[in-house]
């Protein structure tokens, strides 16, 4: 069980990653689409991050 928390909260830093990168590119182009896709990302990674530390709560 410890290998699927380990990968949750491997991919829900690639995710914060991936949508902070986004927001900040589309905040510097004032591409509101590109702003709003990092702000998604951004809370999968959350969303990824909290089911991580669930698994690791069982």
């Amino acid at each position: 069980m410890a290998n699927n928390s380990a990968s949750d909260k491997f991919k829900s830093g690639v995710s914060k990653a991936k949508g902070e990168i986004k927001d900040q590119v589309g905040n510097a182009t004032d591409d509101k689409d590109m702003q709003r896709d990092g702000k998604k990302d951004k809370v999968k990674g959350e969303f990824q991050e909290n089911v991580g530390k669930a698994k690791d709560n069982r």
